[in-house]
This record gives structure tokens, C-alpha cells and sequence, in this order.
């Protein structure tokens, strides 16, 4: 039986500083967990905002570059990899969300955040479940992290040919863990992810590229099970 759509989301917030935030990268096996927040202009509204994913790449780049010229802020925030090992992937897109809002040009009075939860910060702010296709600030943030995101895996690919990022953008594909069990983890993948570890292992390293140690880490779960 198909889900209801969720109803409009009211905002307890009726002014201009309305702060959008998301993030895209939970679930890849490599790279940055990338954040975006947006704080759009009324006098210039941005037609066709809706939820990244479920956009053409090529509508994504045209609003992505609408939404650079006509927001009145917008702001990237990150987490690497080796942070995300250190961290666990919750707490570094925490972190990355954190970034992302401290870094916008024009200070919000108030931030909607994608998903269940906000970080604990100092700004107003309230989750939106489902928020990157209910508020247009939203929509405007997934766009613009995802481009980001969408980018450097196509960059990576270009690192370090042969894992096909520019394709599956970094996640758990049967196409990136075959790749991976037959090249071995770059210095880019997330150590602490169940698939990775085990990688390393048994394979080793990309190219037999000599990694540096990581730190000491202590895993406090398995970070790679139940993630979107």
C-alpha cells in the first residue's frame, strides 16, 4: 500500500533568515560527507526547487548554478573520511551541518534541517522529515550538496581510475565492492565501514600505495549497517 504524502510543512518561522540545511554522503564506502545550507532570497524566487535526487543531472546543474547566483547565502560544509572513521558517520554529518551553517555569509535566525534531528548548535532550528522536497531552502541545500559531492567522485574517478565513482558516486554498488575487493581501499575510503575493513585485510591497499597509519580508533558499532 502506498505511503500518504505528508502534508505542507508550517514553519513556526514567517521571516527571511530561514536557513535550509542537507547533507548527502551517509552511505558511500569513500569521501567527504558533504553538507549544504542555502538561505534563499524572496525577491528572487528559484523555480523548480525540488529534492535532488529526484532531478535530471542536468536540471540539477542548472539550478545549482541558480541557486549560486540568486541565493542570498549559501555555504558548503564537510567531513573527510578520516574524520568520519574518527567520528562515526552520525556525528561527522553533524559536524559537516555545523560547518555548513557557521559558514554562510548572512547569520540565520532560523534553520530547518533535513531529516529527524538537528545537531545541538546555537541556532533556532527544527528537523523537517522529508524536508528536501517540502521546503524550497531544503531542496536548494540537497541540490547543492549533491552537485558538490557528485563532482568530487568524478574527480576521484580520475585519481584513481577503475572503481567507476563517477558512476556509482561511492556507494556500497555490487560494481564498487567488486572493484574493491580486486584493487583494494584507497586512501579515500572509510576505514571504520564494515566492507572496507575487511578489504583491507584481505587486499590491502589500492595499487599497494603505502597508507599512513591511522590513529587508534575504537569502533563503537558497526558503521556501515542501516545507513541511507
Amino acid at each position: 500500500m502506498p505511503k500518504s504524502p505528508l502534508p505542507p510543512f508550517e514553519c513556526r518561522y514567517n521571516g527571511s533568515l530561514l536557513a535550509g540545511v542537507d547533507e548527502v554522503g551517509r552511505g558511500p564506502l569513500i569521501g567527504a560527507v558533504v553538507t549544504a545550507a542555502v538561505i534563499l532570497d524572496p525577491d528572487r524566487p528559484i523555480a523548480g526547487l525540488a529534492d535532488s535526487k529526484k532531478l535530471t543531472e542536468k536540471r540539477r546543474n542548472a539550478l545549482y548554478d541558480q541557486i549560486l547566483e540568486d541565493a542570498k547565502a549559501w555555504s558548503i560544509g564537510r567531513c573527510e573520511s578520516h574524520e568520519i572513521d574518527r567520528l562515526n558517520i552520525y556525528q561527522a554529518t553533524m559536524l559537516a551541518m555545523e560547518r555548513a551553517v557557521s559558514g554562510l555569509a548572512v547569520v540565520p535566525e532560523y534553520v530547518l534541517v533535513d531529516g529527524n534531528r538537528c545537531p545541538k548548535w546555537r541556532w533556532p532550528s527544527e528537523p523537517v522529515v522529508k524536508g528536501d522536497s517540502r521546503v524550497a531552502a531544503i531542496s536548494a541545500a540537497s541540490i547543492i550538496a549533491k552537485v558538490t559531492r557528485d563532482r568530487e567522485m568524478e574527480a576521484l574517478e580520475a585519481r584513481f581510475p577503475g572503481f567507476g565513482l563517477a558512476q556509482h558516486k561511492g556507494y556500497p554498488t555490487p560494481v564498487h565492492l567488486e572493484a574493491l575487493r580486486r584493487l583494494g581501499a584507497t586512501i579515500e575510503h572509510r576505514r571504520s565501514f564494515r566492507p572496507v575493513q575487511e578489504v583491507i585485510e584481505t587486499v590491502g591497499f589500492y595499487q599497494d600505495h603505502a597508507a599512513p597509519e591511522p590513529e587508534e580508533l575504537q569502533y563503537r558499532a558497526d558503521l556501515f549497517e542501516d545507513i541511507d
